[in-house]
């Protein structure tokens, strides 16, 4: 299908999207990430700031365009933890990104205390996993930093979220469910430039309707909004394939070229080099047929 061109507005970034895939790279300030690639040594641990910049600069070097830093495990059943905590793990790494690397940061949270103080230290993309259920008082504040917002699909929590997978029909669901969502964003002031819509794979979804939502992603163009699709070394790949974490790059491969074909412009990812292949050639494939 032939992609749509966006200009993303992040607090001073101008990041065009559609001429070619961004690459989003994971970092997780976290001791129980469902991926075993967390950064702290345990729940109330500390991290090695020169390992966890190291890591960044690998990412940025293999080709990650955005780094998004989270300090809360969301891995269906998970529990939480306070904000104080989140903020401990997750804002001195951002505001050691914003300094030393020069793309921009973004922070996955949908805690609005953490999210205004990594937006304080220079983030300019807040990743929130509860888009659909974000409160108006949280757009306010992200409104007022300029910055970018990726609006993700979910029902319930993380501690909940399975059990709410029925649907009448899950991709017109998903698509009314972030329309309602982007209004609401437009409705206090966040241009549609700031806005990114993720359909929100894994989060309140079975295998079967993970796999139909990346078949049909391309029904989310409708929406006039960019897209980020996350897919990487989720469970859904696993039970296809029978794999643990630690054995689902071709999987997630498979799915980054199906969501790219359906016309994602950010894919999110923690295999940085192996999937910059991977979208260089399906990124190649499109621009030959269009």
């Amino acid at each position: 299908m032939r992609r749509s061109f966006f200009e993303l507005q992040a607090c001073g970034y101008q990041i065009p999207l559609g001429l070619k895939t961004s690459i989003m790279g994971i970092l997780n300030c976290t001791h129980d990430s469902f991926s075993g690639d967390g950064f702290l040594s345990g729940p109330k641990g500390q991290m090695d700031k020169d390992q966890v910049l190291r890591y960044a600069r690998k990412m940025v070097k293999d080709g990650a365009d955005i780094l998004d830093v989270g300090g809360e495990s969301t891995r269906p059943g998970s529990s939480g933890i306070s904000a104080k905590e989140e903020i401990r793990r997750v804002v001195p790494v951002v505001d050691l990104l914003v300094r030393h690397i020069k793309v921009p940061v973004s922070v996955d949270t949908s805690k609005i205390e953490v999210a205004q103080a990594a937006l304080d230290k220079g983030a300019s993309i807040v990743n929130n996993i509860m888009g659909t259920q974000t409160s108006i008082k949280f757009l306010k504040m992200v409104c007022s930093y300029d910055a970018a917002l990726v609006m993700m699909h979910m029902r319930g929590t993380p501690a909940t979220m399975q059990s709410k997978t029925r649907y009448k029909n899950v991709i017109q669901d998903v698509i009314d469910e972030l329309k309602i969502s982007v209004e609401k964003c437009l409705r206090v002031g966040i241009k549609k430039e700031r806005i990114i819509i993720d359909p929100g794979i894994g989060f309140a979804k079975n295998v079967g309707q993970n796999l139909m939502l990346i078949h049909h992603l391309n029904k989310l163009s409708l929406l006039r909004c960019p897209v980020l699709l996350g897919v990487s070394r989720k469970s859904f790949i696993g039970q296809v394939l029978d794999k643990g974490p630690s054995g689902r790059l071709m999987g997630t491969a498979a799915a980054v070229t199906v969501g790219i074909m359906q016309g994602a412009h950010i894919v999110r990812v923690h295999d940085v080099r192996t999937i910059k292949e991977t979208v260089r050639m399906t990124d190649a494939i499109l621009k030959n047929n269009t």
